[in-house]
């Protein structure tokens, strides 16, 4: 009789996780292929060709998916320091929505102010406000242990009612409920072009973050703090730290890095706010933040894929004239395969031969 169990992988061969994940993504394209023959009657490889196309068919579509890239990771670097504590940041949408509501703000009141001093306050001003969006779950965990993914989850809520409303106040022009592009004219409060490019200061600042925040998880004490905390309060708490001090400080963090986003799209990108603002980025982060297994340098690679395949899908949905539930059908199985991939990097199955007894001696045989 063979009997099956799992076995915990101690330290996983990184080589050996990224085979397990090009064997998931073959995998799920296969299955992508059988899903596409079935449903549309289509050609896979025409398919794939279209996704291809659709994410870096030309110039201006590469940077597209590069910026959407940008501000995915983002989100996703900002929610890394909250996982890792066991935070459970479900609200990175919110704060995001906070960061981009202060940009927009400033460009709209401060359109007098040079660039040269307005962008660098838009940027602060964006941090402060996820910041403080961040630290209010924070306080309430911390002192009185609330539920973090309910209390982000419903300051998600807040943060939309919160935009509607100020779409509303500043609708331009009026009845469209629509901000519309803020400072067509004089570009105050637009990222400028660096390195020649449109979006080549949101890709310095991304870069900026990224390493900033591989250095503080890894090489500084309240990397470690928050670590401990994550393991058990009980233990941060016998070997000295503060625990409610580590809980805010890593959540303020948080927050500022995620309000740091919304700055990306609203002064970097789109130049104008709305409830979409966020799109859903902040749900998808938790996703590349798990499959990277908390690697900022391995969501880069995941957060870029992920785009890849959402903008190549918007692309075949219209160049086949596809439902686009058939494109989120393409993207949802390739993330399905690729989570599923991630406990395989880290448990083996293991199967065992187990003893057979005798019966009529009543010992093992």
């Amino acid at each position: 009789m063979i009997s099956i169990r799992l076995s915990k992988k101690d330290n996983p061969v990184f080589y050996k996780t990224m085979l397990i994940k090009l064997a998931a993504i073959l995998l799920s394209l296969l299955l992508c292929a059988i899903v596409i023959i079935s449903v549309t009657d289509l050609n896979p490889f025409e398919v794939y060709g279209g996704i291809i196309n659709g994410a870096l068919g030309t110039k201006r579509r590469v940077w597209v998916t590069i910026r959407d890239t940008l501000v995915l990771l983002l989100v996703a670097v900002g929610l890394v320091p909250a996982f890792k504590m066991r935070f459970w940041n479900i609200g990175a949408e919110g704060q995001m929505l906070m960061g981009g509501l202060a940009s927009a703000a400033l460009m709209i009141y401060g359109a007098n102010i040079p660039n040269a001093l307005l962008i660098p306050l838009i940027m602060i001003c964006s941090c402060l406000a996820g910041l403080i969006w961040g630290i209010i779950p924070a306080f309430f965990k911390s002192k009185y242990n609330t539920n973090e993914t309910l209390f982000t989850l419903m300051m998600n809520y807040i943060a939309m009612q919160l935009i509607t409303f100020c779409v509303v106040f500043w609708e331009n022009p009026p009845g469209s409920n629509s901000v519309g592009i803020i400072n067509p004219m004089t570009s105050a409060g637009w990222f400028p072009s660096l390195f020649g490019q449109r979006y080549g200061l949101n890709l310095l600042i991304v870069i900026l973050v990224t390493a900033f925040m591989t250095f503080y998880l890894r090489y500084t004490k309240h990397g470690y703090e928050l670590t401990v905390v994550g393991e058990s309060w009980d233990t941060a708490r016998y070997a000295g730290i503060n625990v409610q001090k580590v809980i805010i400080r890593t959540m303020a963090l948080s927050g500022a890095v995620c309000g740091l986003a919304g700055c990306l799209v609203v002064s970097g990108a789109s130049h104008t706010v709305s409830t979409s603002l966020a799109g859903g980025r902040g749900f998808t982060a938790i996703i590349v933040a798990w499959m990277s297994n908390f690697n900022t340098f391995a969501m880069i690679a995941v957060s870029f894929f992920l785009c890849f395949m959402e903008n190549g899908a918007i692309q075949i949905a219209s160049q086949f004239g596809l439902n686009e539930n058939v494109s989120d059908i393409i993207v949802g199985i390739i993330i399905f395969f690729l989570i599923g991939s991630g406990f395989f990097s880290r448990y083996r199955v293991v199967f065992e031969k187990a003893a057979k007894k005798d019966l009529s001696k009543g010992g093992k045989k």
